[in-house]
């Protein structure tokens, strides 16, 4: 089992930066895979970035592709997601995501069945 708590949300002016984190415990070492996702009131929820967590190899959606960076610590006790010119259309709440395995390998990482370890949410509001 995995626990995930994400911090680090708030309110910014378009343009500014933002910083999440979501800290993991329980069977952090058998991750294969962790991820951001956000939603927005009446939207869908959908995937921001993923990182396989046994190689580093990370994915971005379109929309945030340039701006955004995601990251782990080397214990994969640490998720992070650095928040570039950010713009109103990214206000949602952001949630963090893993799945773990030993041979789990996605395709689309991004797709939000992948992961069954949710974290609480964190509110990111941009105006």
């Amino acid at each position: 089992h995995v626990q995930l708590v994400e911090s680090g949300g708030g309110s910014v002016q378009a343009g500014g930066s933002l910083g999440l984190s979501c800290a993991a415990s329980g069977d952090t070492d058998s991750s294969a895979y962790m991820a951001w996702f956000r939603q927005a009131p009446g939207k869908e929820r959908e995937g921001v970035a993923a990182i396989d967590t046994r190689t580093g190899t990370t994915v971005y959606a379109d929309s945030v592709k340039g701006r955004f960076t995601i990251s782990q610590d080397n214990a994969k006790k640490t998720l992070w997601l650095h928040m570039n010119s950010l713009k109103p259309e990214d206000t949602a709440m952001y949630y963090c995501a893993a799945v773990v395995g030993h041979s789990v390998y996605f395709y689309r990482p991004l797709s939000v069945n992948n992961y069954n370890y949710w974290g609480q949410g964190t509110q990111v509001t941009v105006s």
